[in-house]
């Protein structure tokens, strides 16, 4: 085989012509003279679409490609520029790198595969780039692939929830498919209009072919759930349920401990400080330790202790589910409401008002634990990546990573 054709070879080239190579740098840097088939050439950068030359351009370009060896390598070629009916005038496109990047597809990818699979520091190191152009390098992959197929066909049920990304309460919307498991749709924001974005982009079509969603209680969520997608079933994550009532227990401890201490019975409200643990625990995997603190909390504190049945009772209707969970519901709003004790009755109120979506969960056995695992990944993405500045550039890791767009291995099948 040829010299030109083992360059072509090593560098992943395809439909391409290698011209020449020299080396630069004190043989630091390699540079491969190369351009396109002529079947490839004078095409639009936008449509692909052959078009008639315009000029020259600014010459000749040097794309970044993958280092040969210890041996940083170029490629380089004219740039001319192509009028395009649609486009007007444009860069001709190149069969090695994307329009506007100055690094190979070869590149592109394998920086993009290593950042779903491993840290800043190594990815930089390895690579030989900063870290604001592997967030750029990402940005492009994600596109280029995510706009070959579409995320949001055939969505059935799907999950909403939000996650931060970075303090000071900036957060994204993050929209999953129950189904498959990925990451379909994010966007930065906590609100209705974020929401209704995701339902705008999914189009009236779409969104009356959704079946099921599910989500906490947040009204930002349940309103365009409501007003964009009415044929779906709203489905109340079952966790978030039981941390109402674990809240509303604390609510009671706080408040009961508070009381203590005013009157002066300091021994008694360290009791319930330290029995807090026994409370919040599910009774299954109490201590013996906390189950006697619990006992104490019985004989001595009668409402603490109806605090207490009320958020296990409620614990009990969720994992029972079914008509058994429905029923034994429609009880527990009957007692919380008559329980006398103020964060329980409000409970009740906020858990009647959600009652449809509760008992769709119940029927449908849907929850967000799906969501809540892949917004786990998304804080250890972000966690390996020492945090983002942007919610774009965490947005579009986590669809490489998550939404099925990380690309193979160059080379590897």
């Amino acid at each position: 085989m040829r010299w030109k054709g083992v360059l072509r070879r090593l560098l992943g080239l395809e439909s391409t012509i290698v011209e020449s190579g020299r080396l630069e740098n004190d043989g630091q840097s390699l540079v491969v003279r190369v351009r396109p088939e002529a079947r490839h050439a004078s095409r639009c950068s936008v449509c692909d679409v052959r078009c008639a030359g315009y000029d020259n351009g600014s010459g000749t370009r040097r794309w970044r490609t993958l280092d040969l060896g210890l041996t940083e390598a170029y490629l380089e070629a004219a740039a001319p520029r192509v009028e395009c009916p649609t486009h007007g005038v444009v860069v001709a496109s190149v069969p090695w790198a994307r329009p506007g990047s100055r690094f190979t597809r070869v590149f592109e990818e394998t920086v993009a595969w290593l950042a779903a699979r491993t840290d800043k520091t190594t990815i930089t190191t390895l690579m030989r780039v900063a870290w604001r152009t592997v967030g750029s390098l990402i940005d492009r992959v994600t596109t280029d692939r995510g706009a070959k197929w579409d995320r949001l066909s055939g969505l059935r049920r799907i999950g909403i929830d939000e996650i931060s990304y970075r303090k000071g309460h900036k957060y994204i919307v993050v929209v999953v498919d129950h189904d498959t498991g990925r990451l379909v749709w994010a966007h930065p924001g906590r609100k209705a209009e974020t929401v209704g974005a995701f339902f705008d982009e999914l189009g009236k079509e779409r969104s009356a072919a959704l079946e099921l969603v599910s989500a906490d209680g947040a009204d930002w969520i349940h309103e365009p759930v409501g007003k964009y997608c009415p044929n779906a079933t709203l489905c109340l994550d079952p966790f978030h349920i039981v941390q109402w009532a674990t809240d509303a227990l604390d609510d009671v401890r706080r408040g009961l401990w508070s009381e203590l201490r005013r009157k002066g019975a300091k021994s008694e409200a360290l009791t319930l400080q330290r029995g807090r643990f026994a409370l919040w625990k599910n009774p299954e995997n109490l201590t013996d330790r906390q189950r006697a603190k619990l006992s104490s909390i019985q004989a001595t504190n009668k409402p603490l202790y109806r605090a207490y049945l009320l958020k296990e009772q409620l614990r009990e209707a969720v994992r029972m589910k079914g008509e058994e969970g429905r029923t034994l519901l429609g009880k527990w709003c009957a007692w919380a409401a008559r329980c006398r004790l103020p964060a329980f009755t409000k409970l009740a109120k906020r858990i009647r008002a959600h009652r449809a979506a509760i008992e769709a969960t119940f029927k449908h056995g849907l929850s967000n634990a799906r969501v809540e695992g892949l917004n786990t990944r998304l804080r250890l993405i972000s966690r390996m990546a020492y945090g983002f500045h942007s919610a774009a550039a965490f947005i579009s890791l986590g669809m490489l990573k998550l939404g099925g767009l990380c690309p193979d291995l160059p080379g590897r099948a």
